[in-house]
């Protein structure tokens, strides 16, 4: 019943952001990935809270721990924000995660006990927690339903990851079904687009 709640929630939400989405989906690198994105860099654009989904930008999906080669990356993120400033906002907060985080990335927080993205509550909690206003915020996520949508209705700032962590040796079913679903989102947000400019294209003849 709550996934079915959330899903006629996602889609009423989905209507009334898509300008925002393909805003978002259009100025996105194609092949963006966490690594690529530098912690000093985001500090000097105004960022002073950092954001972070799990399962396809931490780590592949169902993964306890995030990818090893994050690891210094994190740290840096850590250096830069301070560990007060970084949360882990996952709609999946496995204990082992939790734990993950309490013994390697001391005070980095992990959101729980809040409702699923793209339900605004997590990002609501961290505003609150950090004391910062929303627009000094950024979530980095890899759906555009899930955790961008939730940005769009808290309107705080978002990164989209274009090239999630892909483990399909690993849980094939699991990964080709977010592969599925990230496909779905990325047409239907195409969908908002090409209709936009189908729209603009007709009132354009309309005044000739």
């Amino acid at each position: 019943m709550e996934l079915f709640k959330r899903i006629l929630f996602s889609g009423r939400m989905l209507h009334r952001y898509r300008h925002a989405l393909a805003e978002i989906y259009k100025t996105s690198p194609r092949h963006c990935q966490l690594r690529q994105i530098s912690p000093a860099t985001l500090k000097q654009k105004g960022v002073a809270v950092l954001v972070l989904d799990f399962d396809g930008v931490l780590a592949a999906h169902g993964e306890a721990y995030p990818a090893e080669e994050l690891h210094h990356w994190l740290l840096e993120c850590v250096n830069t924000f301070g560990s007060k400033q970084v949360f882990v906002l996952s709609n999946k907060p496995l204990p082992s995660r939790l734990d993950y985080m309490d013994r390697h990335l001391k005070g980095v927080r992990c959101i729980t006990d809040v409702k699923k993205k793209p339900y605004p509550d997590g990002l609501q909690k961290i505003i609150a927690l950090s004391g910062q206003p929303k627009e000094a915020l950024m979530l980095v996520d890899d759906r555009l339903l899930t955790g961008c949508l939730a940005a769009c209705i808290t309107n705080v700032p978002v990164t989209y990851i274009t090239r999630p962590y892909i483990r399909l040796s690993k849980r094939p079913v699991q990964e080709l079904f977010f592969m599925t679903l990230r496909f779905l989102e990325r047409r239907l947000v195409q969908l908002y687009i090409l209709m936009k400019k189908e729209k603009g294209k007709r009132k354009k003849e309309q005044r000739l």
